[in-house]
């Protein structure tokens, strides 16, 4: 599975549509197998949704995204988990644990959209999310 993630000084990006770089993580079996920073070189929407199917890129972990960037990345086929922040390190060992929709890399201020956030537990080494209580 290929990732990308906007960056911006070592951070996720906090707004996609202004992004001018995403790092590209491949990852199998729950490991880093690669990485490699690309010029992300148009702000237009629907660039960016013809360009990330081209560079393989199967999920897009960002913090916020316009409806229409959003809308027309969806459509390309790229699967989305928005709302994501904090640094690179801490967001790709998120992903290699399979918790980084149910983490707390959640940006504050997504909404109702936090609310259905559940908690996080450990059981036999796994990360699973549990429904806040």
């Amino acid at each position: 599975m290929r990732v990308a993630i906007p960056s911006w000084q070592g951070r996720v990006s906090p707004v996609f549509d202004e992004a001018s770089r995403i790092l590209l993580v491949d990852i199998s079996q729950n490991k880093e197998q690669h990485r490699k920073e690309e010029y992300l070189p148009d702000q237009n929407p629907f660039e960016r949704a013809r360009l990330l199917p081209k560079l393989g890129v199967d999920l897009l972990v960002c913090g916020m995204i316009s409806q229409t960037q959003q809308a027309a990345i969806s459509a390309a086929g790229v699967r989305i988990i928005p709302c994501i922040c904090g640094s690179m390190e801490e967001v790709i060992a998120a992903l290699l644990e399979d918790r980084v929709e149910c983490s707390e890399l959640r940006m504050p201020g997504c909404g109702s959209y936090n609310e259905k956030v559940p908690k996080r537990k450990r059981t036999s080494g796994r990360v699973q999310c549990k429904e806040k209580t």
